[in-house]
């Protein structure tokens, strides 16, 4: 789980001075993170949280009710850093002309938080992955919200440069970081499908074990654990 800085805990503060909302959190990132079986099960009826033995999550789920199911214009299937820092097309919803995916998440949403999970659509441009990655967490952190970085659990670009990266931002600004690849690394072929990118798939029932040999089930819970961790690390007594 991810260790929370004093500064993170500053920022968290200065956040809810300026009105941003401390039970809600943004997606930012690719299909991994925008995809339907992200998260979204947890806004829907308590009978589909199928949490099994993981009951203490009960807490951090109904504190961010109303972020699982919502994808905003920050995440999409295919985004990268270039989409995300980029104008929004015409007439997108919510926001406005020539306004960037990202800071019009900011600017409808006001999160405390944001998860951060991307980096495949680019394993092929790291010089362009980084500054740009970079960029993002210097206007979350403008915005005094808490970034949470992934790693992803992939390796196409075969010296794994692109989790290198994260890992290696996650330290220079003091972040909390989500090290997903780690998670999967004990699954079958490593939690990957066939194509070596996408992960396994099993509905996310924490009470089945026969479904964490699977990845998705493992992102889903190893997600809200690391949501409880951070919250709980920001608002802990120093």
């Amino acid at each position: 789980m991810p260790i929370v800085s004093p500064e993170m805990k500053i920022l968290f503060q200065h956040g809810l001075a300026i009105g941003n909302n401390p039970a809600a959190f943004s997606k930012i990132g690719d299909g991994e993170i925008s995809t339907v079986w992200f998260l979204t099960q947890y806004d829907m009826d308590p009978s589909k949280y199928l949490l099994g033995a993981h009951t203490e999550l009960l807490p951090v789920i109904e504190h961010f009710s109303g972020s699982f199911g919502r994808v905003g214009p920050a995440a999409g299937r295919g985004y990268n850093t270039i989409i995300i820092l980029g104008p929004v097309p015409a007439g997108m919803k919510n926001c406005n002309p020539g306004e960037s995916h990202l800071d019009c998440e900011l600017r409808i949403y006001h999160p405390s938080f944001a998860i951060i999970s991307m980096g495949t659509n680019q394993v092929w441009q790291p010089e362009v992955f980084e500054p740009g990655l970079r960029q993002i967490i210097e206007r979350l952190l403008k915005a005094d919200v808490v970034p949470i970085l992934s790693t992803k659990a992939d390796n196409l670009e075969g010296n794994y440069r692109i989790d290198t990266i994260i890992a290696r931002l996650a330290y220079e600004y003091n972040l909390p970081m989500w090290n997903f690849w780690r998670v999967v690394q004990p699954l079958p072929a490593h939690g990957l499908q066939a194509d070596h990118e996408h992960l396994t798939y099993s509905f996310s029932d924490f009470s089945n074990p026969i479904n964490f040999q699977y990845a998705w089930p493992w992102r889903n819970l190893t997600a809200l654990q690391v949501l409880d961790s951070v919250y709980r690390g920001v608002t802990s007594q120093p």
